[in-house]
C-alpha cells in the first residue's frame, strides 16, 4: 500500500477510515506486482488499482465489506474457465489479494513515512493463522522497529530482520517462515513492503538527448541530475524537468557524489576527454546501469582508451554501448526512449524484443540483478 501513501496519509490527516486491498503474491501473467493497492474509503472513494481493471470491482467490495466489519480476509483471484466474464484475470495470471481495514497505528507511520520520503518496510502477515492474518510491524533503517504480528516475540524479531534486509535492498516481495519466528511451526508468509528514496539517474552532458532524457527520467521515478563541465550549457533554464543541474567535471562529480545499487549512469558527452576518466570510475561502481552514446566508431576508440585507462574486460562488459535500444530512434525524444527502454528491460529482466510472435513471458519473476550487489533482485 505504500505505492499510494501520498494519498493515504492524507486520507489518515483528514481522520478518514479505510480499507486497503493490497497484492501479496503474484504467479502467472498478471498485470501488478505485489506491494499494488487500491484503498476504498467510508464515502466509497477509490485510490489505486490491483490489477489494472480485472477484478477491481470484486476488491472494492471487498474493502467496502472490511470497513463495515473490521475484519481481514486473503482473497484469491484467477482466471475463470467457465466464463471469460467472471470475476477473474482473463490474462491469465492468478493473484491473492490482502484486504485491511486502516485506522491509525502502525499502517499510518509506514504511511507517513513514505509521504515524507522517510526510509521504512511495512512487514504484514500475508498468509498464515487467522489471528495473525494482517497483523503489521514498521521496521527503520538500523532495525529498530514498532509494532507487532501478535505471536511470538522471536517472530517479531525474525520479522524485523527480514524487513530491514529488505529495506536494504529496495526490496519489495515475500518472505516464508514459521509462526514462532523459525522454519518449524506453522507456516507464515510475510509481506514487506519498502519505502525508499527515488532511485537516481545521473545524466551526463548537457545535450539535448539529456533534456529529453531528463522528461523520460523523471516520469519513470527516477530523482534526475544532469552533469556538465561547462557553465554555458549546464543552467536550469534548459533543463527544467531535472532536479538538480551540476556544473562540475562529470568524473569529479561521480567521486563525490552517492550512488546505490539502484542508480543509472547516462554518459551522453561522448567526448573523450570527459568520458575516459567518467567512465573509468563509474565501472568500479556498484550501480545499476551504465551507458555511453556514441556512434560504433566511437564505441571502439572510447574502449581501445579505457583499456589503456587501465579498464579490465569484466568492467567493460558492464557497459552499454552503444546506448539503447535498437528502435530506429533519431529525435532526442525518440532516443530518450530508446534509453529508458533499455533501462527498464535491464531492470526487470526483459530481453527488448517485441512481444509479437514472442514465446516469452510478458510479465517476468523478478527483475535482473543490478551489477555489483549480491541477494535477491527491486
Amino acid at each position: 500500500m505504500l505505492d499510494i501513501a501520498d494519498e493515504l496519509h492524507r486520507w489518515v490527516e483528514q481522520g478518514r477510515d479505510f480499507a486497503v486491498a493490497t497484492v501479496v503474491a503474484v504467479s502467472g501473467s498478471a498485470p501488478r506486482e505485489p506491494g499494488a493497492a487500491l484503498a476504498v474509503d467510508g464515502d466509497g472513494t477509490v485510490l489505486g488499482s490491483v490489477s489494472g481493471g480485472c477484478v477491481e470491482a470484486a476488491v472494492y467490495e471487498l474493502c467496502r465489506q472490511a470497513l463495515e466489519d473490521g475484519r481481514t480476509v486473503l482473497e484469491r483471484f484467477g482466471y475463470s474457465d467457465e466464463d471469460a466474464f467472471a470475476v477473474g484475470l482473463t490474462c491469465g495470471g492468478v493473484i491473492d489479494v490482502l484486504v485491511t481495514p486502516v485506522r491509525g497505528g502502525v499502517h499510518a507511520a509506514a504511511l507517513r513515512a513514505a509521504a515524507f520520503g522517510e526510509a521504512a518496510a511495512l512487514v504484514r502477515v500475508a498468509r498464515g493463522p487467522g489471528e495473525l492474518l494482517g497483523r503489521a510491524l514498521l521496521v527503520r533503517p538500523g532495525g529498530a522497529y514498532e509494532g507487532g504480528l501478535g505471536g511470538h516475540r522471536e517472530l517479531d524479531r525474525t520479522a524485523a530482520a527480514e524487513g530491514r534486509a529488505m529495506l536494504d535492498a529496495g526490496r519489495t516481495g515475500t518472505v516464508e517462515t514459521g509462526a514462532d519466528g523459525s522454519l518449524c511451526g506453522r507456516p507464515l508468509t510475510l509481506l514487506v513492503e519498502s519505502s525508499v528514496p527515488a532511485p537516481r539517474m545521473i545524466v551526463f552532458g548537457a545535450v539535448d538527448f539529456a533534456s529529453a532524457l531528463a522528461r523520460v527520467g523523471r516520469f519513470l521515478g527516477y530523482h534526475v541530475t544532469v552533469c556538465d563541465a561547462r557553465p554555458v550549457f549546464a543552467t536550469r533554464a534548459r533543463f527544467p524537468d531535472a532536479d538538480e543541474v551540476v556544473v562540475d567535471w562529470p568524473h569529479r562529480y561521480l567521486e563525490s557524489t552517492a550512488v546505490d545499487g539502484r542508480t543509472v549512469l547516462c554518459v551522453l558527452t561522448h567526448e573523450a576527454r570527459f568520458d575516459v576518466p567518467l567512465l573509468r570510475a563509474a565501472l568500479r561502481l556498484p550501480v545499476a546501469y551504465v551507458g555511453a552514446m556514441g556512434s560504433r566508431t566511437t564505441h571502439e576508440d572510447r574502449t581501445r582508451r579505457l583499456r589503456e585507462a587501465g579498464v579490465t574486460e569484466p568492467e567493460l562488459a558492464r557497459l552499454r554501448s552503444p546506448i539503447g535500444l535498437d528502435l530506429g530512434a533519431r529525435t532526442p525524444e525518440e532516443t530518450a526512449l530508446s534509453i529508458a527502454a533499455e533501462i527498464v528491460a535491464d531492470r526487470r529482466g526483459g530481453s527488448g524484443a517485441s512481444l509479437t510472435g514472442a514465446h516469452t513471458p510478458i510479465h517476468h519473476d523478478g527483475p535482473r540483478e543490478p551489477a555489483g550487489r549480491t541477494g535477491s533482485p527491486v
